[in-house]
């Protein structure tokens, strides 16, 4: 992983601030439910009462049935108990019910939040975020909460119910009995503290190492293909498990504390039963004490239970005090992504809605990604409504920049990018973009029909034109050699296709939307040289009245252009037709040499020019 993702970890930057007014934000959440989350907080309160008269049960069953062999009435009070059980069933089995659908209807609301939120992102933050990272926050962070909504605030409500009814329960059958049984409690309590602190810091280490792994994940299984290119499988294997044995460590220590703190409680537990036990049993048998003949064996029997009780809802307290502490960290992570500012938002009142003429100026613009780290340096040009035009120079001189700028994907720092003498920032942000159709040479195919790929959701798009723009481009062709042709189904990112054809159902695409604008970003790299010359001549027809911009290291793909704009180093060193430009004997002549430095030297002709011949050899 690089060390610029690494500065990314909204993980470590938590670290232990816990914000408890976070809690109060998650609330937000619930209250389309509450009716849902009242009913199940009452059905909680009645479960955890009948819990806590079930060891009365019992002293009753042994003081008034077992020990004086009373058989009248034990029907009904059988009948009584198993209603108890059945009760407690029901209601157990509904507030189940009513907390998962709660909490999936929040995972549900969340994650839609968050999905739109992603959405509506500037490029920029996918370009400082591992993806990894981002669906970590989809998925783990978002499954902390749901486990705080569906065990955690209304399980420890029911626990304390539970504590303080039985306490209450104790203390009425026998105060002083009640007082030993609680002897042990503050030993209870200490080792729950003690659990409480190292498994939070544990559960801490396993988010982190988690969202660790997923980002690893992502980024290596998108990239198998260049790792088995470059042989590389052994340094991918190598750290992938340094950050699986970290993240396997992280549990292990989680479970670490586990293992001692359970077997700790039910070893207090037994201390406890033993310390009444014994009090009993010398109360009991002595009789030395008045309060000794009040006791029964019945009272025995019950506290014994209502011991065994107490321990568990408090040890469940620990736990689920750590869902709560996961789940504050995992809305902190969110709440991150969700307060982002978007920095590339449509204005309030827009200067500028619908369709485009088609005119483009750059009026002294700066650009960088990095502060003062500038790509484009002082560009100044103007396109005009319907005239095409190449962008070429060197790879990082700022030719994508200048689409992605013009598109608003980022903001410039420095002048002003004009679309109909309009600031693209005043412009509504969907009918700034809607006017543009990009062709990309990485071309990206979603998985369903080619018939969608081309349309992308856009109902106006029917299907004669979507044909229309693949017969264009000549991808017809080949979808109707394909099963069920349009309604071919494409497998995820287009594989199974090759490269060449993912591209024309690229150019299909674009042109089914009509653009204002035409945007082609080495978009016929990888198509071969008999596949390009179909396509050219389709590019030319679609170019025609439009406002194009072509980026394209491929001299020979761009000739025909009105203008070619040559970058070097973000700025704009030349402009001009191709013959113009090679006869300046500048930096496009260069580039145009290298290309061509292997073929035949070729005379160029230009009217305000005398003929003169390439010489070869020459270095940019």
């Amino acid at each position: 992983m690089s060390e610029e993702a690494d500065k990314y970890h909204e993980e470590e930057q938590i670290g232990k601030t816990y914000d408890f007014r976070v809690a109060k934000r998650l609330l937000r959440y619930l209250r389309p439910y509450w009716h849902l989350v009242a009913a199940a907080l009452t059905l909680t309160l009645f479960t955890n009462v009948l819990v806590s008269l079930q060891p009365y049960f019992t002293k009753v069953a042994v003081d008034d049935f077992i020990t004086p062999k009373q058989t009248e009435g034990i029907w009904l009070f059988a009948l009584a108990f198993f209603g108890v059980f059945l009760f407690r069933f029901l209601f157990s089995y509904i507030q189940e019910i009513l907390l998962n659908k709660v909490g999936q209807m929040v995972m549900f609301d969340l994650r839609t939040e968050i999905f739109t939120k992603l959405q509506r992102q500037e490029v920029a933050y996918y370009d400082r975020y591992p993806v990894g990272r981002i669906i970590t926050r989809l998925t783990s962070d978002v499954d902390a909460l749901n486990e705080l909504f569906t065990s955690g605030v209304i399980d420890v409500l029911g626990d304390l119910v539970v504590i303080f009814a039985i306490i209450g329960m104790m203390f009425w059958l026998d105060p002083k009995l009640a007082l030993v049984s609680l002897i042990t409690v503050p030993l209870l309590f200490a080792s729950t503290n003690w659990f409480r602190k190292h498994a939070r810091n544990g559960f801490d280490r396993v988010r982190t190492r988690n969202a660790r792994l997923n980002a690893f994940l992502q980024e290596y299984i998108s990239g198998a293909q260049t790792v088995q290119l470059l042989n590389a499988e052994e340094k991918a294997q190598k750290n992938f498990h340094d950050i699986n044995d970290d993240y396997r460590n992280a549990n292990i220590e989680t479970i670490y504390y586990y293992s001692i703190f359970y077997p700790l409680v039910d070893f207090i537990g037994a201390i406890g039963i033993a310390v009444v036990i014994f009090f009993f049993g010398y109360e009991y048998l002595s009789g030395m004490s008045s309060a000794g003949a009040g006791l029964t064996l019945g009272i025995l029997a019950s506290f014994i239970q209502y011991s065994l009780q107490l321990f568990q809802p408090i040890r469940d307290l620990s736990d689920k005090f750590n869902v709560l502490q996961a789940a504050i960290v995992a809305s902190h992570r969110i709440f991150i992504l969700l307060d982002l500012d978007i920095s590339v938002e449509s204005p309030k009142e827009p200067k500028k809605t619908g369709k485009a003429v088609g005119k483009i100026e750059f009026r002294n613009v700066w650009f960088a990604y990095k502060e003062n780290d500038w790509v484009l340096k002082e560009i100044s040009f103007t396109i005009n409504v319907g005239e095409s035009v190449a962008l070429v120079g060197h790879t990082g001189s700022g030719k994508t920049t200048i689409t992605n700028l013009l598109m608003r994907f980022y903001d410039v720092q420095k002048g002003k990018i004009l679309l109909d003498g309009v600031d693209v920032r005043d412009w509504d942000l969907h009918d700034l973009r809607s006017n543009f159709a990009v062709v990309l040479q990485d071309v990206f195919l979603f998985s369903g029909s080619i018939e969608n790929n081309i349309r992308l959701g856009n109902k106006n798009i029917g299907e004669g034109r979507i044909q229309w723009a693949a017969k264009e481009v000549r991808a017809d062709e080949f979808i109707q050699q394909l099963d069920k042709t349009y309604d071919f189904e494409v497998s995820e990112r287009g594989a199974g296709l090759s490269v060449g054809q993912k591209q024309l159902i690229s150019f299909a695409r674009a042109l089914a939307f009509d653009p204002t604008i035409l945007i082609l970003d080495e978009a016929t790299s990888s198509i071969d040289t008999e596949t390009e010359q179909l396509i050219q001549q389709a590019v030319e027809r679609v170019m025609q009245k439009r406002t194009s911009l072509v980026v394209a290291h491929r001299l020979s793909t761009i000739q025909k252009c009105n203008r070619i704009m040559v970058f070097h180093h973000g700025e704009l060193r030349e402009s001009g037709t191709h013959n113009e430009l090679l006869v300046k004997r500048g930096l496009y002549w260069r580039l145009y040499q290298l290309q061509y430095a292997d073929e035949r030297p070729k005379r160029v002709s230009d009217p305000a020019q005398p003929d003169f011949q390439l010489e070869s050899g020459a270095g940019i």
